[in-house]
């Protein structure tokens, strides 16, 4: 069994607890905060486990194999930095730094030191966007035309980053899961209305060579929480929808043909209405896919799905975005 300890046991951490403990690959062993009040309601559930406030007594013992990182953003880089000099193992929140030039030195490290780095980008490992993989893969859709997200809710309101570095991620990670291909430039916008200059409205666009769009809207502002992803094609259109409880992906064969005609000044076209179908997804909990696909790739060597590259390209793709901002929403490109 592989030994595991979690750093930081705030809002994620205890998930990845519950599903350390409960799995068959991980013996855990350790939990580390700096706030030691968090550990009276989590000591009683997982006896054999040493809570300290005491990073480095973690990081740095050698009966421990991996480390799942849940702290800040900002204490992502130095914390999964050290766990690899340690020659840990690392699992590391989203995102996987704030800084293209950090994301890169931590992809670098667990390359020449030979540890698994994986990004828990958990979205990734449910079933309804690997269905939607699987979809796009098989051409279904035809030829994609565009990738829409919306992810809105009111609050929760981070201090150590903003709606673009916290939101965004989730869906950035999908997009590059589910298309496979390789972004072009970026434009992006926002705003900061509660607690400025911390931007609590954001709109991304990341743009592809073949014409293909991704548009992205993150609020910490709105009176109702969204978790949607509309991807259209040539031949159909699929809605991932977070929010609904059973039928979370729903496949449309809708679109909208062009029509020939003899009459060059006349641009027809021809709306197709057909059915809709909810496919089969795989009910699993996606935090319990990625902790099982952490271990897998431990003990194999091989890259993560959402390995260190994956962590880069989204953290690219953010760095960018921010620079757009500054620019006045001016195009950036990758």
């Amino acid at each position: 069994m592989i030994s595991v300890a979690v750093l930081g046991c705030g809002y994620w951490g205890p998930s990845l607890l519950r599903n350390f403990a409960g799995s068959p690959c991980f013996r855990l062993v350790a939990c580390a905060d700096s706030n030691a009040d968090r550990f009276e309601r989590l000591a009683w559930r997982y006896p054999g486990v040493c809570f300290t406030t005491d990073y480095e007594q973690v990081l740095h013992d050698d009966a421990i194999d991996a480390v799942a990182i849940s702290t800040p953003a900002a204490t992502h880089y130095p914390l999964a930095r050290e766990a690899l000099l340690c020659g840990k193992h690392v699992l590391v929140e989203k995102p996987l730094a704030t800084s293209v030039a950090h994301a890169q030195e931590l992809v670098q490290m667990a390359r020449c030191n030979g540890r698994t780095l994986m990004v828990d980008h958990t979205f990734v490992y449910t079933g309804a966007v690997r269905k939607i993989r699987e979809i796009v893969e098989h051409e279904e859709l035809g030829e994609v035309y565009y990738f829409d997200s919306v992810r809105v809710n009111l609050g929760l309101f981070r201090h150590d980053v903003n709606v673009l570095w916290d939101l965004a991620p989730h869906d950035l990670s999908i997009m590059d899961f589910v298309l496979q291909r390789q972004p072009v430039a970026v434009s992006a916008t926002g705003g900061a209305h509660i607690v400025r200059p911390m931007m609590d409205v954001a709109y991304l666009t990341v743009y592809f060579d073949d014409g293909l769009l991704a548009h992205f809207h993150c609020n910490w502002l709105a009176p109702v929480k969204v978790r949607s992803i509309i991807i259209g094609g040539s031949k159909r259109l699929v809605l991932f929808d977070d929010c609904e409880p059973s039928e979370k992906v729903k496949i449309y064969d809708r679109g909208i043909d062009g029509v020939t005609s003899n009459d060059l000044y006349k641009k027809l076209v021809q709306y197709r209405l057909g059915d809709m179908y909810a496919p089969t997804l795989d009910t699993r909990e996606a935090l319990s896919v990625a902790c099982e696909h952490f271990a897998a790739c431990i003990i194999t060597g091989q890259e993560p799905i959402t390995g260190g590259a994956a962590g880069l390209a989204v953290v690219r793709l953010l760095e960018a975005a921010e620079r757009s901002i500054l620019q006045d929403s001016r195009k950036v490109t990758l």
